[in-house]
């Protein structure tokens, strides 16, 4: 437990000299950032599993991985993506062909889902970066997400009796799912609170209640999809980069499934205006 919240009080002014002291000077800091996250993410998810053990395959996953944020980044231009999905292909089946069966379609398929869909997802950082008064907007998954793990992590502590999903997380208990969804909600109606009477936000509560349930569903779904993975491959944590955590992705599971509801609620379901 210390450790975690040692990693907190370091991470958490991290996130907010990204967000807010570099971001603002330099937008390509974000993306750059989030590139970072997926590279690591993804080789981390490749390697444990053991998809990925060829390191041709491996660098060009990595590669694809840090430059999805930066195409987001720039337009999201079709042709582009087109040819990065085709080179990235054309690798996968090259390498699976000289490989003597050892890379199976299995291992493509996996491969080629998780280096896409992570940091797509990650970059709706990126892509809310570009929305009207983002400063606010971008806070939203990490409040639903983080918040939503924290309060279900100790109500868990103190009321957790009946198991959530004992086969794929053994200290998950209902009672800290719970938790989780009042804290979210909680959360993000205080945050409305403070824009408003803050700074003169036009708030509404109903929604931001609703972005705070489906927020805190959505991010513990995303940690038990990740935790489904470590259960089938016999992983027990993807990496060591934060202490007590975990790698990225036992870190930022939930995010990855929080950022982009959070981006579809807010182009949808707008909760916060000037």
């Amino acid at each position: 437990m210390g450790k975690r919240i040692l990693v907190a009080v370091v991470f958490i002014p991290v996130i907010f000299l990204v967000l807010f002291g570099l971001a603002p000077q330099f937008p390509v800091v974000l993306p750059a950032a989030v590139a970072i996250l997926s590279m690591i993410a993804v080789h981390e998810v490749l390697w444990s599993t053991g998809f990925l053990k060829d390191a041709a395959l491996t660098w060009g996953s990595i590669v694809l991985a840090g430059l999805i944020p930066f195409w987001v980044y720039l337009g999201g231009d079709e042709a582009w993506a087109m040819t990065g999905l085709f080179v990235y292909v054309l690798l996968l089946f090259l390498r699976a062909i000289r490989s003597h069966k050892t890379i199976t379609t299995e291992k493509m398929g996996g491969a080629f889902f998780f280096t896409v869909f992570i940091p797509f997802f990650l970059s709706s950082f990126v892509r809310i970066r570009g929305m009207e008064h983002w400063q606010v907007l971008i806070l939203l998954p990490f409040l639903a997400a983080f918040l939503s793990d924290a309060f279900a992590l100790f109500a868990g502590m103190l009321f957790g009796k009946h198991k959530l999903a004992p086969e794929l997380s053994p200290k998950k208990t209902v009672e800290g799912a719970v938790g989780g969804f009042v804290g979210s909600i909680l959360t993000l109606l205080l945050y409305g609170a403070v824009l408003q009477f803050g700074f003169q936000f036009q708030v509404s509560y109903p929604l931001l209640a609703l972005y705070g349930a489906v927020g805190s569903a959505v991010s513990q779904i995303g940690d038990l999809s990740f935790s489904y993975i470590k259960r089938e491959y016999g992983i027990k944590d993807y990496g060591k980069i934060f202490p007590g955590h975990g790698g990225v992705l036992d870190r930022f599971d939930s995010v990855i499934f929080c950022a982009p509801l959070m981006e579809a609620l807010v182009r949808c379901l707008p909760a916060i205006r000037v």
